[in-house]
């Protein structure tokens, strides 16, 4: 995928996930996601298993954006990569990663900050950069991240899923994959989706 559209698909996926995390968000009319795992495919139609047990049923768009998500490594998480820290606050003020993504280069600045997220109660997410990696602790080994408002500590356990983005088509979108997808809800009720994060290798999207 060339650099430009990787840039606009990685913005556009942050974009999403920037406007369902504050508290209001039900009341926003932006993309919502759902999590979950495709059962079965018919025609533009997926149906999905969300994480809550519900079944969903997407219809994805003709030109629907797919990006995969590529299992990473620690050592992948070097001193200036762009990353996503989905965290939970600890009382010494730092943040617990319960997953990172690690942005392209062209997407770098892309939502950078900190919020609250809805992956777990209470979690958060920080988009910024890798100012230095501390040496390995009890509680596993840390990051100094900064962004323009401020910086955080990041401790990464050796469980923390680490994910990067690549290109992907819509071939993907079969039974069996794990997808979180961007949604937008009609008047009727129906869902629809014009952009879908697919794990690849039976990797479940940690985002």
């Amino acid at each position: 995928m060339p650099q430009k559209t990787l840039k606009l698909v990685a913005a556009a996926i942050v974009l999403a996930v920037v406007s369902g995390s504050g508290p209001s968000f039900a009341q926003q009319q932006g993309p919502s996601r759902i999590r979950g795992t495709i059962d079965s495919v018919d025609g533009g139609t997926l149906t999905v298993t969300a994480r809550d047990g519900s079944t969903q049923k997407i219809s994805v768009t003709g030109d629907v954006v797919v990006t995969g998500l590529v299992k990473a490594t620690l050592a992948d998480v070097k001193s200036g990569s762009y990353i996503g820290v989905t965290g939970m606050p600890q009382a010494d003020g730092s943040q617990k990663a319960i997953a990172i993504h690690i942005f392209p280069e062209s997407a770098r600045g892309t939502a950078e900050g900190f919020r609250q997220y809805d992956l777990r109660p209470n979690s958060t997410m920080t988009n910024a950069t890798v100012a230095a990696q501390e040496v390995q602790g009890n509680d596993g080994k840390s990051l100094e991240v900064k962004y323009k408002d401020g910086e955080k500590k990041v401790v990464v356990s050796p469980d923390t899923p680490i994910v990067s983005f690549a290109d992907g088509d819509k071939s993907e979108l079969k039974a069996g994959a794990k997808i979180i997808a961007f949604v937008t809800k009609s008047s009727d009720g129906t869902l629809s989706s014009k952009r879908v994060l697919v794990g690849r290798d039976g990797i479940t999207p940690p985002m």
